[in-house]
């Protein structure tokens, strides 16, 4: 069974860091590509950044670049997939979902296999 749980959510002020995690298992996650999208209320769902197998491949949503950044460790067919943020701003407040395996453009949600059940982040102004 495939699990990605995050974890490292919380209460932020503005201009604060957090950093996020999350565990992927369940499956061999050799070769795939993960990634992190939030959703704030009223919202869509909407792409944060992702990182390929090797880790040499990163790919950022324009307002996070500069802040955020992903990166990741394999261990054996396991992952653990990171998201250092910085410079937290109220905007980036939001329910943070990591993904993984995508069989189409890596901004586009609909194309992710498995996902986790999100952790919340929320930056107090």
């Amino acid at each position: 069974q495939v699990q990605l749980v995050e974890s490292g959510g919380g209460l932020v002020q503005a201009g604060g860091s957090l950093r996020l995690s999350c565990t992927a298992s369940g499956r061999s996650f050799s070769g795939v590509t993960m990634g992190w999208f939030r959703q704030a209320p009223g919202k869509e769902r909407e792409f944060v950044t992702a990182i390929d197998w090797s880790g040499i491949n990163t790919y950022y949503e324009e307002s996070v670049k500069g802040r955020f950044t992903i990166s990741r460790t394999n261990v054996n067919k396991n992952a653990v997939v990171y998201l250092q943020m910085n410079s937290l701003k109220s905007t980036d407040t939001a329910l943070y979902y990591c993904a993984a395996s995508p069989r189409g453009r890596l901004s586009d949600a609909s194309v992710y296999d498995y996902w986790g059940q999100g952790t919340q982040v929320t930056v107090s102004s």
